[in-house]
């Protein structure tokens, strides 16, 4: 429903200006129909209320370049978006963002998908090089809800190219990944690598509703953890993050 949609991503907006955050990520599916021009205008009037002190960061989905991407959507994302891989620094954290639409179905867009591989490796070798306390990875869609180990599903990554791009993070000591994609929230391991799953602004199938994942990021490591919007807290509290996670 596009304006029960709306309302709700107009309250993440607040709560986000509200609370502060040292920057916000979307993690993909900013629309619902690849290349509707009035629902990128809708994501983008919406977006832009964001308090322009805070930075924000946007992940390509596969409602966004496509469920089959080609280099036409990927082209059109570009243009009307920005670009769907790329690097920044926030603070301890050197964030990588993946288009993980590419990686999961490369049919179309082979040479893209080695580009980005390529990309990948380059990049982590900066990250490795620089002043970074955590090297996060961002994407949508997750490599594996529970296990790396598990079959192909809806939610996950496919195992030929998850174990591909899982042994060149591993290879990194990668500990944090972020997606989203499933609609609702999830925490697997593989190692050392933590593979979260982040529920949605709208349309979620979990029983944790719609709302946003806040992070607290420390010397020691990056706490999380979803709020549904019926619980926003108060302020962006590393005290109230556990007395409310183990109530």
């Amino acid at each position: 429903n596009f304006v029960r949609e709306t309302a709700n991503f107009e309250f993440a907006v607040a709560t986000v200006n509200r609370l502060k955050p040292g920057f916000v990520i979307f993690l993909g599916d900013l629309v619902n129909k690849p290349g509707n021009a009035e629902q990128i205008r809708e994501f983008k009037r919406i977006a832009g209320k964001i308090d322009p002190s805070i930075p924000v960061y946007l992940v390509a989905g596969n409602h966004d370049v496509g469920h089959e991407p080609t280099p036409e959507t990927l082209a059109a994302y570009r243009e009307e978006i920005g670009r769907d891989y790329y690097s920044f620094r926030a603070g301890p954290i050197y964030g990588i963002v993946l288009n993980s639409t590419v990686i999961h179905n490369p049919k179309n867009v082979e040479s893209e998908y080695q580009a980005q591989i390529a990309w990948l490796k380059g990049e982590l070798d900066k990250a490795k090089a620089s002043d970074a306390k955590h090297v996060v990875i961002f994407q949508h869609h997750p490599y594996f809800i529970n296990s790396a180990q598990e079959p192909e599903q809806f939610g996950n990554i496919p195992p030929e190219r998850r174990k591909a791009v899982l042994e060149i993070l591993q290879q990194y000591n990668i500990k944090y990944v972020f997606a989203g994609h499933v609609h609702q929230s999830s925490v697997g391991k593989d190692g050392a690598l933590e593979m979260t799953v982040s529920g949605p602004v709208s349309m979620p199938f979990g029983e944790e509703g719609s709302g946003i994942r806040m992070a607290e990021v420390t010397p020691e490591g990056i706490r999380h953890r979803f709020y549904s919007f019926s619980r926003m807290p108060d302020a962006l509290l590393l005290k109230q993050f556990f007395s409310e996670a183990l109530s």
